[in-house]
C-alpha cells in the first residue's frame, strides 16, 4: 500500500472525529468541557480532549490499521506513541501518523472559535522520521456548536491542494479553492506574533511592535495600518496564511526559554511537531513557512520537541519582514 492510498481513510477518521466532538459540544456544558482532565508536564489536558483521544485509537485500529500496521503519534500515549494493530511491532509498521485531535482546544471547549484535526503521514524511519518526511497531510476544521461549514484540506507531496467545505446539516461537500494572499505589503492586512499565554506576552509584544514599525513607519493618528489576531491554533493559523487572511505570522516561544530563565520566570507551553504536522499543506499552496533561521521547519515527530515557525503569505512578504524579524530575535 503506497501512503497516498491511505488518504480515505485518514479524511474519513477526520469526519468522524469532528463528529463525534461536535456531538460532545452539543450535549455538554461548557463547564464540563473544560473541565480539567489531567495535568502534564507539557500541557493540561481537558475533558474534551479525552473524548478525541478515545475516538482516535478506536477508529484508527478498526479502520486504518487493519489494513495498514502503523506508528500512531499523539499526546497523551505512553511515551507519545503506540503501535497499531495491537499485537504489531513498531519495526513493522509501514508509516508513522502523527495526530492533533484537537488543535485549539481551548477556543473550542468555550466556543469561541473553531479548531482542527491535525494529521501528517510518512514512511516510518523509526524515531528519526521527520516533519520534511512527510508524504500525505490532512487537517479537519472542527465547528462550533452554531456554525453547520467547515472545511477539510489535503495535500500529497508534489500533487498541490485540495479543500472541500462540508456542510454538516445537509450533508454535502462542495470543492473549496484556497489562494494565500498576493499582497506585497502587510499594510492593511493581518500580521503578528503569537502571545498566547501568559509569561512572556509583554517581551514578544515588544518585538511585534519593533518588527511592524520597521515595515511600516509609525503609527499615524487615528490609523491603524495593520491588525492582528491571536488564534490559540497552529493549524488554524496555517489555515488563516492559506485562505489568504493573513500575511504573516510567527510563533517564537521556544526562543524565550533562556530570556524568561534570566527573568526569574518559568517557560510555558509551546508549539511540538504534532501543531505543525500539517505544514506540507501550507507549502504546496505556496506559503512560505521556515524556522527562525530562515530554513524550512523540521523537528522529529514526536510530541516533546519544541518547535519555531514563521510564516509568510508569499516572498514579498518574506522579504519586507524576515531581516526585521531577525533582528528583532538578535537584539533579544
Amino acid at each position: 500500500m503506497h501512503i497516498h492510498q491511505l488518504l480515505p481513510l485518514i479524511k474519513n477518521l477526520h469526519n468522524q472525529l469532528r463528529d463525534a466532538v461536535v456531538l460532545t459540544c452539543e450535549k455538554s456544558s461548557i463547564e464540563n468541557l473544560s473541565s480539567i482532565e489531567c495535568e502534564r508536564d507539557d500541557d493540561t489536558i481537558y475533558a474534551i480532549d479525552s473524548v478525541c483521544k478515545k475516538e482516535l485509537i478506536e477508529i484508527g485500529s478498526k479502520e486504518i490499521a487493519l489494513h495498514v500496521p502503523i506508528v500512531l503519534i499523539a499526546e497523551g500515549l505512553e511515551n507519545g506513541k503506540m503501535v497499531l494493530p495491537e499485537g504489531a511491532k513498531e519495526s513493522d509498521a509501514m508509516v508513522r501518523m502523527i495526530v492533533d485531535p484537537i488543535d485549539g482546544t481551548r477556543a473550542l471547549m468555550y466556543q469561541k472559535r473553531s479548531a482542527w484535526i491535525l494529521t501528517g503521514v510518512a514512511p516510518n524511519k523509526g524515531d528519526e522520521t521527520r516533519l520534511q518526511d512527510i508524504q500525505l497531510a490532512v487537517q479537519t476544521e472542527i465547528p462550533l456548536v452554531k456554525q453547520h461549514l467547515s472545511d477539510q484540506l489535503w495535500a500529497i507531496r508534489g500533487s498541490g491542494v485540495q479543500a472541500v467545505r462540508h456542510n454538516r446539516i445537509s450533508g454535502m461537500e462542495y470543492s473549496l479553492k484556497l489562494q494565500p494572499s498576493q499582497a506585497t505589503t502587510i499594510a492593511h492586512g493581518f500580521a503578528m506574533l503569537s502571545r498566547f499565554f501568559p509569561g512572556a506576552r509583554d517581551i514578544i509584544a515588544e518585538m511585534d511592535e519593533k518588527i511592524i514599525h520597521g515595515a511600516l513607519g509609525s503609527v499615524e493618528p487615528g490609523k491603524a495600518h495593520c491588525f492582528e489576531d491571536q488564534y490559540i491554533s497552529t493549524g488554524g493559523q496555517f489555515y488563516e496564511l492559506m485562505a489568504g487572511h493573513d500575511r504573516f505570522n510567527a510563533d517564537i516561544r521556544p526562543l524565550l526559554s533562556e530570556k524568561m530563565e534570566s527573568l526569574n520566570r518559568t517557560p510555558g507551553i509551546t508549539c511540538h511537531p504534532y501543531d505543525v504536522c500539517t505544514e506540507l499543506i501550507a507549502r504546496e499552496l505556496g506559503v512560505i513557512i521556515t524556522d527562525e533561521k530562515g530554513e524550512l521547519i523540521n523537528p522529529k515527530l514526536n510530541v516533546s520537541d519544541e518547535v519555531t515557525w514563521a510564516g509568510y503569505a508569499n516572498e514579498a512578504i518574506r522579504k519586507q519582514i524576515e531581516p526585521l524579524l531577525r533582528q528583532a530575535l538578535a537584539q533579544r
